[in-house]
């Protein structure tokens, strides 16, 4: 009767463990799909303007904060355009701006284009290519409006 207990034990430990690896692999797997949607593709403004992606899909917008643009609206809502060069893209962000975030300074946004705005819910400011995005570098390198650090550096 004692050899039939340990052969039942031991099939129900196989059967737990078997359980626990189905769980593991089906959780691993929600999560990785919950990851990939909320991995934010990189845009620049003339990819924007070009294919302007649906309102539901968060993403990061790169570029310039275009001269002249930049106005503080009722509030804490800001309204600026961000460009690359060939293209600029009206943005809003309500919420406090980075110190460093001004006019002709390189901007990160993340957000939604809604009714052909960018409405950000995370601004950060780039001062200069050791803290700009690659992707910002390439689209601006890419529309020819990129200026290396050390060419500021030599004005100064």
């Amino acid at each position: 009767m004692a050899a039939g207990m340990k052969g039942l034990k031991k099939r129900r430990r196989v059967q737990v463990i078997v359980v626990m690896a189905v769980a593991l692999a089906v959780s691993t797997t929600l999560v990785g799909i919950a990851m990939k949607d909320g991995i934010n593709f990189f845009r620049s403004p003339a990819q924007v303007a070009e294919a302007p992606p649906s309102p539901a899909e968060t993403f990061r917008i790169g570029g310039l904060v275009e001269e002249g643009t930049l106005a503080r609206g009722q509030g804490e809502t800001i309204r600026f355009n961000v460009t690359d060069g060939a293209a600029s893209i009206p943005v809003t962000y309500t919420g406090v701006l980075p110190d460093l975030f001004g006019e002709g300074e390189g901007m990160v946004g993340t957000g939604r284009y809604i009714d052909g705005t960018f409405e950000a819910t995370e601004i950060l400011a780039k001062h200069d290519e050791t803290y700009m995005p690659a992707e910002v570098i390439d689209a601006l390198k890419e529309q020819g409006v990129y200026q290396p650090p050390d060419a500021a550096l030599a004005t100064n």
